[in-house]
């Protein structure tokens, strides 16, 4: 169900002017449904024909440096002339904006989530082979971007990227217990977890442009063509450093034991170390989403406490090399 926004639209219309097409039209927005836009309020804006998307930082922000809405309308920017499917950028406003906060406006994008059940064309075994190449496809063109000739210098600190990965997550767990709401707890396994990580790093990428949170949930499958995303989406938390990470975030919450990971075949890349990867990105998605435990009410935040201890538990069962054997289970 579409909900009304909760700014002014009129003021909106005019902030907006011609930059967009069909002034003198009255704009109407409505915000996405409550099964969209999660991490961020995502609103259909719409001028007679013409149709865009206004997305803006949510009212709490879990993680220091997500939902940066600076950061997602420097990299969408970038990204325009690549390969790399994404949502063109039409409009960023700041602080000054009629939305009091920063906010970009976006072209409409001709896709879905592929989770869940897929509908057609995705209803055949070699569709949705074709959508997981695709997948793999957006993100090798992504590690292929020439980032500081596209004016990315500065977006992150990729010299020992992986290297802080671990204390930098550490930290952020820690600055939960300054929130009044949040009980401090011992998550099972995750001092075990962190000591392997660090133990365990292994030599870095080559720097590269990352979206830092890729999963079929940040990934738009085109209605037609199977080949190709229609765009990759969610870009507030894009960095450069280890592009592995990416592909970490995606298959640890996905990949099938014993399948062989399309990447090393779309790459060429070694892939000796992806269990690292997958153990990482499950450890940081735990600690960030910690971070809702201390906002939600009792019962909620019991449940949330407990799926990030199961992602503790699958990234621990990674770094043993056991998920295939629990799988099996």
């Amino acid at each position: 169900m579409d909900l009304q926004p909760d700014f002014d639209v009129e003021a909106l219309d005019e902030w907006i002017g011609d930059r967009l097409p069909g002034r003198g039209v009255a704009l109407q927005a409505t915000r996405m449904g409550q099964g969209t836009g999660e991490a961020n309020a995502l609103y259909w804006l719409r001028r007679g024909e013409h149709v865009w998307v206004l997305r803006r930082p949510p009212a709490v922000i879990n993680a220091p440096g997500a939902s940066d809405m600076n950061r997602e309308w420097r990299i969408l920017t970038a990204l325009e002339g690549t390969p790399v499917p994404h949502p063109s950028p039409l409009l960023f406003g700041g602080p000054d904006s009629p939305l009091s906060g920063p906010f970009l406006i976006m072209a409409r994008v001709d896709g879905f989530n592929p989770v869940g059940v897929l509908p057609p064309p995705y209803d055949t075994p070699g569709a949705r082979r074709d959508l997981a190449f695709a997948l793999v496809d957006a993100l090798a063109e992504l590690a292929a971007v020439p980032w500081r000739e596209r004016g990315l210098d500065g977006l992150g600190k990729p010299e020992g990227f992986l290297d802080r990965q671990v204390s930098r997550w550490l930290r952020q767990l820690d600055g939960y217990a300054k929130l009044p709401t949040y009980q401090a707890r011992d998550i099972p396994g995750l001092d075990w977890l962190a000591n392997w990580l660090d133990a365990n790093r292994p030599p870095a990428q080559p720097a590269a442009l990352m979206h830092g949170d890729y999963s079929l949930f940040n990934v738009m499958a085109s209605p037609r063509d199977t080949r190709r995303l229609a765009a990759v989406i969610d870009w507030d938390t894009g960095t450069i450093g280890d592009p592995l990470l990416d592909i970490g975030h995606l298959l640890a919450r996905w990949t099938d034991p014993g399948e062989e990971p399309a990447l090393g075949e779309r790459t060429g890349v070694d892939l000796s170390a992806l269990p690292y990867y997958e153990a990482l990105a499950l450890f940081k998605l735990a600690i960030i989403l910690e971070g809702a435990v201390a906002r939600l009410p009792a019962a909620a935040a019991a449940e949330r406490a407990a799926m990030n201890d199961r992602l503790i538990r699958y990234a621990g069962l990674f770094a043993r090399g056991e998920r295939d054997l629990e799988a099996a289970r």
